[in-house]
């Protein structure tokens, strides 16, 4: 089971594949995503088990010297963090209720805030887009009962506030369907 994502954020697109290729050379990782990003950096996600991850990351840290931007680990990451990364979520109309969602000016804020709203409150998280077309930023988007999608806003919020990261929020109670439509 995986137990483990980590991110690792490049200001340069040639060391960016340098890196990749180091990471997934040094642990028997899972490579999520790795691809280029707005305003010409390089994206690489990860998951496995933690030893695994963190070998990766100190390789692709030590081989991306000087070009890091940012990088993330999250140990027992909730599971729903992955299925919303890949667009693999079935969303049927009876289970879409209020909407939440959550802007961060950072991929690494966008996951470490999903994480914590899926381990505060009984959402479902559907849609994690991080920085593709978006200007480098991450959102994140969520539905469940109102007071649900409160606690897991607030709790987002607080998180990724506190590294100043926090870009927008929203808390729609009762949104037309069409509107869904739009995100997933």
């Amino acid at each position: 089971m995986i137990t483990t994502i980590a991110l690792l954020e490049l200001s340069s697109i040639a060391s960016g594949f340098e890196t990749e290729d180091a990471m997934l050379k040094a642990g028997a990782v899972d490579l999520i995503l790795a691809r280029t990003i707005c305003s010409g950096k390089y994206l690489i996600i990860v998951s496995g088990d933690v030893d695994a991850v963190k070998a990766s990351i100190a390789a692709g840290k030590q081989t991306g010297t000087g070009y890091i931007v940012d990088e993330l680990v999250i140990p027992h990451v909730h599971p729903s963090i992955f299925p919303a990364l890949t667009a693999s979520v079935d969303l049927p109309p009876e289970r879409r209720d209020a909407l939440g969602i959550v802007e961060t000016f950072s991929a690494a804020s966008a996951i470490s805030g999903a994480d914590v709203a899926c381990k505060t409150a009984d959402i479902v998280l559907f849609r994690l887009h991080l920085a593709m077309a978006i200007g480098g930023k991450g959102y994140f988007c969520f539905t469940g009962d109102v007071a649900s999608v409160r606690a897991a806003v607030d709790a987002a919020v607080d998180s990724v506030s506190q590294t100043g990261l926090l870009a927008g929020k929203s808390i729609i109670p009762r949104p037309r369907q069409d509107l869904f439509k739009e995100i997933l």
